[in-house]
């Protein structure tokens, strides 16, 4: 038995119909020359022979009595793989965007509580021969550094599969935890968080204490900081449903990190350089391009170095991402900037970033907040803090392989939430930066549209950064007021 953190089981209390909590990824797969039999049975024993190497395949989630607490992780027992492992087919002629949409559609869905929670779907029909593999795990398991243990465990770097240690033996049916066992549980693991919140104040006034900003007379005073503003309001910034948009774009890895070279950054501000562009243009295209900076709200790994814990460690920071930029090579420096200015402050707040805390009474809380805040259309009226959510998570450099199949493609799904209609995230494979952009359908209907922006975004950025290119420079150092550009146009 072991408890969920106050991070972890977040994800859980948050979650409604409309806002699932899982994240997600789709991986293109060729299988391998001489295959007997159907491949989804090779998928299952090979899952099958590897399940103790990642707790997240047979743990499953014990409720406290009442929830008073937040849940516990125990073990499932025998996990019914009939049951997670699932196939489809689309229908002719297989084409990119059906299997796009139909992620969408397997995303929407919730994962079933009473069960471990994962699911993995082999799509079939395909015109390009090949297979799809989507996958589907809860939030609350891991984050995107665990995410990397995962694949870890299930991939191997050649078409035959390693040998793995096997599985420890198992004495007996799993235990069942009793009432008053949990509540002692829930009671004992209180007092161990309150143990240690108290014995990080110490640090954490230290920390806040560098964080104050100096005043006229050189002395430090507690205020807002400067760099800390609400966002400005976009179509995405709205109460969501729980129909689900999602694309997809490969972009060169190579050619990102001579980019991240040129201008002194790193392959994250390329990224966040990229997505900034595509915002741009599409907002412009549809006549929403607000006069101020659009922010980004970045996750900000807080794992120590060498952790492999499937479990979430991770904080979210604030950043703008330029958007007033007109010129690419201006808005690639802003960002940098930014960015540098952002892991300072990071680095100063990493150490007393909580991810636990006290839970008794944790799940009814935010289970009423969070009812409160959909019901009340909130997004709808308050101003926004963030307008997208922007992820870059490291993959593999090298091909990987899955049961004897090559694996072609990583791309990432990750979550949207009430006022953060649209979620960019990037991760690299093999020689790509496989982009997935999940949204609200209702907010983003043309999410088509803004994958090309992307793409259009990565090839200005490429061609203002390339040595001897003739660099087009905007007259201002920001966009002209909307007025004024409407005013043009007409």
């Amino acid at each position: 038995m072991k408890h969920l953190s106050a991070l972890d089981a977040t994800f859980l209390h948050l979650e409604t119909l409309d806002m699932p909590m899982h994240v997600g990824a789709l991986h293109l797969l060729d299988l391998p020359a001489g295959l007997k039999g159907e491949y989804i049975d090779a998928l299952k024993r090979h899952i099958h022979k590897r399940m103790h190497l990642a707790a997240v395949f047979g743990k499953k989630l014990a409720f406290m009595p009442l929830d008073i607490a937040n849940p516990v992780w125990v073990d499932a027992g025998d996990v019914d793989l009939d049951y997670h492992i699932g196939q489809v087919s689309l229908p002719a002629p297989g084409t990119q965007l059906q299997l796009e949409t139909c992620v969408a559609r397997l995303h929407a869905g919730l994962l079933d509580r009473s069960r471990p929670l994962w699911e993995f779907y082999l799509i079939g029909g395909l015109k390009s021969g090949q297979v799809a593999l989507y996958v589907k795990i809860h939030h609350a398991a891991l984050d995107g550094q665990g995410a990397g243990v995962l694949a870890q465990a299930l991939l191997d770097v050649t078409a035959a599969p390693r040998r793995v240690r096997a599985p420890p033996p198992r004495e007996g049916a799993p235990h069942q935890v009793s009432a008053p066992g949990m509540l002692k549980a829930a009671l004992r693991d209180t007092y161990d968080q309150c143990a240690k919140l108290v014995r990080g104040v110490p640090t954490g006034v230290r920390a806040a204490a560098g964080m104050l900003a100096p005043g006229a007379d050189g002395k430090r005073r507690l205020g807002w900081p400067a760099r800390l503003a609400l966002a400005p309001r976009t179509p995405f910034n709205v109460s969501i449903t729980s129909r689900r948009a999602y694309a997809t774009v490969a972009l060169d890895l190579k050619q990102a990190l001579a980019l991240g070279k040129t201008y002194g950054g790193t392959l994250n501000d390329v990224v966040l350089c990229i997505v900034s562009g595509a915002l741009r243009r599409y907002l412009d295209q549809h006549g929403a391009l607000p006069d101020e900076p659009l922010v980004a709200a970045v996750p900000v790994s807080l794992r120590a170095e060498g952790d492999t814990q499937m479990n979430n460690q991770v904080s979210m920071m604030l950043m703008k991402l330029a958007t007033d930029q007109a010129d690419p090579v201006l808005r690639m420096h802003a960002i940098v900037k930014a960015s540098a200015q952002m892991k300072k402050t990071v680095a100063g707040v990493k150490s007393v970033l909580p991810i636990d805390c006290p839970s008794l009474g944790l799940p009814w809380l935010l289970s009423v907040l969070v009812s409160l805040y959909a019901r009340a259309r909130l997004a709808d009226a308050l101003p926004p803090v963030a307008n997208v959510i922007v992820s870059n998570v490291p993959g593999p450099r090298v091909a990987m392989y899955l049961a004897g199949a090559r694996v072609t493609s990583n791309f990432p799904l990750s979550i949207v939430t009430h006022g953060l209609a649209l979620n960019v995230t990037v991760q690299s494979y093999d020689g790509a930066l496989n982009v997935g952009m999940l949204a609200c359908r209702r907010a983003l209907p043309d999410i088509g549209l803004f994958a090309a922006c992307m793409a259009h975004s990565h090839q200005e950025l490429l061609a203002a950064g390339e040595p001897g290119a003739p660099k087009k420079r905007a007259t201002a150092s920001k966009t002209a007021p909307r007025k004024a550009r409407v005013a043009k146009a007409a």
